[in-house]
């Protein structure tokens, strides 16, 4: 019932986007806990991807996982 009301709505695309942001969201949640519980080799880095994360909403989260864990301590 509720799906076929949504794509009366405009489609899929509307159920498209509304998954995308809850996946884009669970990302962005888990990259933030990943820097606040994590170690880093110098002690401004965890502020600096801080900062990247909230103010490069778009690819903030994908830059921390690609380049992240080159700047913890093991």
């Amino acid at each position: 019932m509720t799906f076929h009301f949504i794509q009366n709505m405009g489609g899929g695309l509307i159920f498209f986007f509304m998954i995308f942001g809850l996946i884009y969201t669970i990302l962005w949640i888990y990259c933030l806990v990943d820097i606040i519980r994590s170690e880093y080799k110098d002690a401004n880095m965890k502020l600096i991807w801080l900062i990247i994360i909230l103010f490069a909403q778009v690819i903030g989260p994908i830059i921390y996982l690609i380049l992240g864990k080159s700047t913890k301590t093991s």
